[in-house]
């Protein structure tokens, strides 16, 4: 584990370190600072936090069964780009949902 690394603090990504082909949040959204705001005002509290993840799961989904899905490419060469695109930057998006045992074993863990 890199010591330099707070694991309590949510991920920063600043501009520079993104790939040139991904573009950056455009700053006048604000979201993700709102998002790291709520998530830090409700930091104790697991009902909270979990209602945010579970919103931000089901926005992800919106995202790519709606407007990503009809967004894709209709010719092999542009796919083949987009597919590149996906391998070279960090792969796909994905919210990965706990499972029980994993949430029960890391309670486990705690408690000893």
């Amino acid at each position: 584990m890199n010591p330099d690394i707070d694991v309590n603090s949510p991920p920063q990504l600043a501009s520079t370190e993104l790939p040139s082909a991904v573009p950056a949040i455009p700053k006048q959204l604000g979201f993700v600072d709102e998002i790291h705001e709520i998530a830090e005002r409700d930091r104790h509290d697991p009902l909270a936090l979990l209602r945010l993840l579970r919103t931000l799961e089901q926005l992800h989904r919106e995202i790519q069964q709606g407007y990503f899905q009809s967004a894709l490419p209709n010719s092999r060469q542009a796919l083949y780009a987009l597919l590149r695109d996906i391998e070279e930057n960090g792969g796909w998006p994905y919210i990965q949902r706990w499972k029980l045992q994993e949430l029960f074993a890391n309670l486990s863990e705690q408690e000893k």
